[in-house]
């Protein structure tokens, strides 16, 4: 799948964006946090998942949606988000927990929404597949053209939601695609313990559509194959499977001391990181410069650096604030 000069740039430059705005938040989750550990100490409370190392992915899927089409993203979000267009100043706010993030500072990093851009995610394992069902069945109902992504973990695919969700979507044929992220281990379960088949890609002949493995370390592999998925869901030809193999550099939480991840294993994936891997095969094309490189990661470490002046200096709610917008 041909590719223009500016297109291929972008996905490097938005790939650059996740890495570094993931990165800044990991050291800013432990301001105040030692040297012991108060989980709800310094400028970003609770719980924290990084999506560092599973770049490619995102940007690889969401370089084909459009702002109207939906995605369900996880635990583990905050790259599908700004995949998706998210506004960086205001993912930080929500962050921070301030009045000027995306959920007025109330859902914090697990539960993100956009709805300008058609983006929801959560807490629960495996939660936003059936949603991406439902928003795909809309779609189908009201005869657009849009198409519903779910991301989820490889562990989320031994869920009863996960069967159920790929059995109706194949039987009303939706315009929904299943992206599997693979990376190793459900917390710290490895797959091999956790999963009968091989490839979770396999269990999409169970319910009669299209499944792949792919490399998802791999930008252009992840993008031509959720091209495909995609441009095929548009045509109102049903719903497909994408596995992509990845691997997260980070822990499944910050804090997490990964003891079960064997000697050597991150340092054989990190010889496949998707940002230097492709930056080198841009440089080798002609189509970026070393100085390219090097500008672009100071321009986006610029527009995460104002993102986190903008949480900083912005307000927390009031505690009244509380009671506004919940279900009672």
């Amino acid at each position: 799948m041909a590719l223009a000069k500016e297109e291929l740039i972008k996905l490097y430059r938005s790939m650059v964006r996740i890495r570094t705005f993931e990165e800044t938040v990991a050291e800013l989750y432990w301001e105040g946090k030692t040297p012991v550990f108060n989980i709800a100490a310094g400028p970003i409370p609770g719980e924290m998942h990084l999506y560092s190392g599973e770049e490619a992915i995102a940007i690889g899927v969401c370089a084909h949606l459009r702002p109207d089409d939906f995605v369900a993203g996880t635990h583990r979000s905050h790259g599908h988000l700004i995949a998706k267009g998210g506004d960086l100043k205001r993912l930080m706010a929500e962050l921070f927990g301030k009045k000027t993030g995306l959920c007025q500072g109330k859902g914090g990093h697990m539960h993100l929404f956009d709805a300008a851009l058609h983006f929801g995610c959560g807490g629960i394992i495996g939660g936003g597949i059936p949603h991406a069902v439902g928003a795909a069945l809309a779609f189908k109902m009201q005869g657009r053209d849009n198409v519903a992504v779910a991301f989820f973990g490889e562990g989320a695919a031994n869920i009863g939601a996960f069967h159920e969700s790929l059995n109706l979507a194949a039987i009303w044929k939706l315009p929904v695609v299943f992206i599997c992220e693979d990376n190793l281990y459900a917390i710290s379960v490895p797959k091999a313990k956790s999963t009968a088949v091989r490839s979770n890609a396999e269990r999409a002949a169970g319910y009669g559509m299209p499944g792949v493995q792919i490399d998802g370390m791999d930008v252009m592999a992840v993008y031509e194959a959720a091209g495909e998925a995609i441009a095929r869901a548009r045509r109102g030809e049903g719903p497909s499977l994408i596995e992509c193999l990845c691997y997260r550099y980070r822990g499944h939480f910050e804090g997490d001391p990964q003891v079960y991840k064997p000697s050597g294993e991150e340092d054989e994936w990190r010889k496949k990181d998707p940002i230097p891997r492709f930056a080198d095969r841009l440089i080798r094309e002609g189509i970026l410069t070393q100085a390219d490189v090097e500008r672009i990661q100071q321009e986006e470490t610029s527009l995460v650096q104002q993102a986190v002046e903008f949480a900083r200096q912005s307000p927390y709610p009031e505690p009244t604030e509380a009671l506004q917008h919940a279900f009672v």
